[in-house]
């Protein structure tokens, strides 16, 4: 059989090791890592990395890409909207949203193939290595959105000796799970892999309106994996992979019901009032997620001998369609559907040398990056909402009556289909990038690198509103002629001897000439009293308090006269570090590093031109829309700095490794939803200070004691123009002062048979879920029923057994039942209610997997 013995091998894909552990020798393992894109061992690397080795990821049962938080605690995972709306957050910072058009700032590759969106970095690899975790910018070797760290996925290469295996499981919620896996050898320079998998489980949460369960699994996939090895110094791996899901995603509880409660359930909804973790919800419709995601990925390396050279090579196509999703959350028809697709066409290459000398080390290479994003987005009215609106405004008819004296056709207003957006991104980005590292003596090593990124957008949104009722311009000629209707309506009888006001009325009462003229005074009077009213004000204008329910504000299409759509960033990232061998297994280093993420535009209806926008269109002659919004189109680029301390120590009983670092993000791209839109803006700076603890013991020879720690003192340093307003000085929402994980794993044998029992507890300090916090009042309600706040004690557990090739395991994840709410949120056009996403309840089950 083929032997492999290209040593550009083992740096094929950027990976980062913080710690193996050898539990059966009781010794820790030399592991070979590449963080700096080239081989060094694991305490070699002056990087602050964490990696979840493929037999932890089978023995604590990392079941999707959420699970992952449990075993990094820098790392946090969050699913929110739909399946496909998983964000990132490393040390606190990250960011991403159910727009495509903000991206995160974290940077996810599988095999070394960066995945630019969340709905291409959730599928199931059934032959997973290893994940690694690095922690802080790292965009002069990663290039495009690695601000705040990166996500590194890692697959299993083909083997030339035949091996594989079949995997059935079954859990509670119905979950049902089949994994596959075969690697052989073709030749003796050719090896193939395929495998599949298919996971499927009932929702834990009931759609008591549909009958429907929530939060449900239903995805498979399928891989391919071919290498090719001509020559002992090169090395071709081709990898085609596919999948699907089709779910009904999220649940969203009701957290406070706040006065608009009673007018849902007046209009026949339902709300389990305050009682999220019952999982039980009442949607109009489920919310629907269909997605596809594929691509290919070929990965060549070649030795040269004096340098080598590796060209990653990949394509994919992510579809999301969700054709139905209730956006309010709530029993009554209000918002009767939210239709959504996205369909991103991605192309990426990389080509990097490496070579060294006897006193240097060193990488450079170039990426480039080609994306095309369709995203189309709309809102529905339902058939309750000109109820609600009657209802809120104290009087039946209201919604009729505003129509009549305003012209418009009974059912005009909140008549089903109420917006359309069509938003549309190219983007190219490139990255030239060097590092080298240079021994200055037998201890000491100085790294040096620098990358340059320019990264060109150019992107058009345009709209199909025919909600008429929120183009109503109520503080000016529409409120005007509004109010002079219900005026006229409120006098009519009173002047002309109790007789209803009406059309037929009216002709009746002008077809004389003293009832036209008196007709006629009466109108001229009412005008001359509503002309003297500042309609601006809210005691003289009483149609103002519609205005909340106007939140589909006409949006102005661009590229336009005043915004060419475009945004061309470029810059100059840098890293600089000194490592020092202490000792023979101590090591310590000192870095400063520089991380970029380019401009993000908003695609959504919520881009909002800005005050230069519209005096430019303003002067070029445009008409505007009466009741034009202003705000954001775009938030800028994020320019992240962080100077860290670190130790590693590498000792018989284990390891010990430290971080203290200072990281800031100049520029943070923050988009918040204040309950009818999201805002995307920069924040002045946004900064956190920590430190951070791996520690394993090795507490004998079967049992392995871990523990990892990160302390962290985040704050806004500034941020004026948050959707809150003036934020500065406060701790940013959901970032927790302290994260703990303590994990112990006991390896036994029994009969002749080895098994293993493996329980961690992961805790995170309580810590409010939303900027501003106590400090903003409209969260006042959120702390009087104590879900304000988070805090998070989640304890998992697994044991399993290897009988004679057949693995028999046993998991639980959440076993105690631990409820907090990931995030809240304000209740969609429901003043002073909030929802909120609850964490998922306990899930367990039982695997069988068959070797050969």
């Amino acid at each position: 059989m083929k032997s492999n013995k290209l040593k550009i091998l083992s740096i094929a894909v950027p990976l980062a090791l913080s710690s193996t552990f050898s539990q059966a020798q009781g010794a820790l393992e030399e592991i070979i890592v590449t963080a700096s894109k080239r081989a060094q061992t694991l305490q070699e690397v002056p990087i602050a990395v964490t990696v979840t080795t493929s037999e932890t990821i089978e023995q604590a049962e990392i079941r999707d890409v959420l699970d992952l938080q449990s075993v990094v605690p820098s790392l946090r995972v969050s699913q929110l909207q739909n399946s496909n709306q998983t964000t990132f957050i490393i040390r606190g910072f990250g960011n991403g949203a159910n727009n495509p058009g903000i991206e995160p700032s974290v940077a996810v590759f599988v095999d070394g193939v960066y995945r630019s969106r969340a709905q291409s970095q959730i599928s199931d690899l059934p032959k997973l290595e290893r994940i690694e975790v690095l922690r802080g910018p790292q965009s002069t070797l990663f290039g495009k959105n690695a601000s705040a760290g990166v996500v590194s996925v890692v697959t299993a290469a083909p083997t030339y000796d035949p091996e594989g295996y079949i995997e059935l499981g079954l859990g509670n919620y119905n979950n049902q799970t089949a994994k596959g896996y075969y690697s052989t050898g073709l030749s003796d320079t050719v090896a193939m892999s395929v495998s599949g998998s298919v996971n499927k489980r009932d929702g834990y949460a009931d759609n008591l309106t549909t009958g429907n369960d929530v939060s449900n699994r239903d995805r498979w996939g399928v891989r391919a994996d071919l290498l090719i090895e001509p020559s002992e110094t090169s090395r071709i791996r081709i990898i085609a992979d596919y999948d699907e899901l089709d779910e009904i995603c999220c649940t969203v509880g009701n957290v406070v019901n706040g006065p608009t409660g009673a007018a849902v359930v007046a209009l026949g909804g339902a709300l389990d009032a305050e009682n999220p973790f019952s999982y039980k919800v009442y949607y109009n419709n489920d919310s629907i997620n269909i997605a596809e995601n594929g691509g290919v990925t070929i990965n060549a390396e070649f030795d040269f001998g004096g340098f080598d050279l590796t060209s990653i090579t990949a394509y994919r196509d992510s579809f999301l369609n969700q054709p139905f999703s209730d956006v309010d959350f709530g029993g009554a028809d209000l918002i009767g559907n939210q239709p959504t697709s996205t369909d991103i066409q991605t192309f990426t290459q990389e080509l990097r040398i490496s070579g060294s000398t006897d006193k240097t080390d060193w990488v450079a290479g170039i990426f480039y990056f080609d994306e095309d994003i369709d995203y189309r987005n709309g809102l529905d009215f339902g058939s309750a909402f000109s109820g609600y609106v009657d209802i809120l405004t104290g009087g039946a008819g209201t919604v009729l009556g505003l129509e009549a004296v305003l012209g418009y056709a009974p059912g005009t207003f909140h008549n089903g289909v109420a917006v359309r957006e069509y938003a549309k991104q190219s983007n190219q980005a490139t990255s030239i990038f060097g590092q080298m590292d240079i021994a200055l003596n037998d201890r000491l090593t100085a790294t040096v690198g620098l990358s340059y990124i320019q990264d060109e957008k150019d992107t058009s949104l345009r709209q199909e509103n025919s909600d008429a009722f929120s183009k109503l311009d109520l503080d000016g000629l529409d409120g005007f002629n509004a109010l002079v209707g219900f005026t006229l309506a409120q006098q009519f009888p009173l002047v002309f001897g109790g007789l209803p006001f009406s059309a037929q009325n009216i002709g009746l009462v002008t077809s004389t000439p003293e009832g036209a003229a008196g007709f006629l005074q009466l109108q001229q009077a009412v005008v001359a009293g509503v002309s003297t009213l500042d309609l601006t004000d809210p005691a003289q204008n009483p149609l103002l308090g519609l205005q909340a329910l106007q939140f589909l504000p006409q949006l102005l299409n661009y590229p336009n006269a005043g915004n060419s759509g475009t945004s061309d960033d470029s810059k100059v990232t840098y890293t600089a570090r000194l490592a020092y061998d202490w000792t023979e297994s101590i090591n310590v280093y000192a870095s400063l590093s520089t991380g970029y993420k380019a401009t993000s535009w908003n695609l959504s209806r919520d881009s909002r031109p800005t005050a230069a926008e519209v005096s430019a269109l303003t002067a070029a002659g445009v008409t505007l829309p009466a009741n034009l919004v202003l705000g954001t189109r775009l938030a800028g680029p994020e320019e992240s700095e962080v100077f860290e301390l670190g130790l590693k120590g590498a000792f018989d009983w284990g390891f010990v490794n430290v971080a203290v670092f200072d990281q800031t993000i100049v520029g943070f791209q923050s988009n918040t939803f204040t309950g009818a839109a999201f805002t995307l803006a920069n924040a002045g700076s946004q900064s956190a200070q920590g430190l951070e603890i791996d520690l394993a013991y090795n507490a004998t020879e079967s049992l392995t004691l871990a523990f990892s720690g990160v302390f962290l003192d985040p704050k806004y340093d500034s941020f004026k123009g948050s959707a809150l307003g003036d934020i500065s000085g406060t701790q940013p929402g959901g970032i927790h002062e302290q994260s703990l994980s303590l994990a112990a794993t006991y390896n036994f044998q029994w009969s002749g048979y080895e098994g293993y029992v493996r329980a961690d507890y992961q805790y995170e300090s309580e810590v409010d879920i939303q900027d501003g916090g106590a400090l903003n009042p409209s969260f006042a309600p959120l702390n009087a029923v104590g879900a304000a706040t988070r805090e998070m004690n989640v304890v998992n557990a697994s044991a399993g057994m290897d009988i004679d090739g057949w693995e028999v395991s046993i998991w639980a994840r959440n076993l105690f039942n631990d409820e907090y709410l990931i995030t809240n949120f304000p209740s969609v056009a429901q003043a002073g209610s909030f929802n909120g996403y609850p964490s998922a309840p306990r899930t367990f089950g039982l695997n069988v997997r068959k070797n050969f």
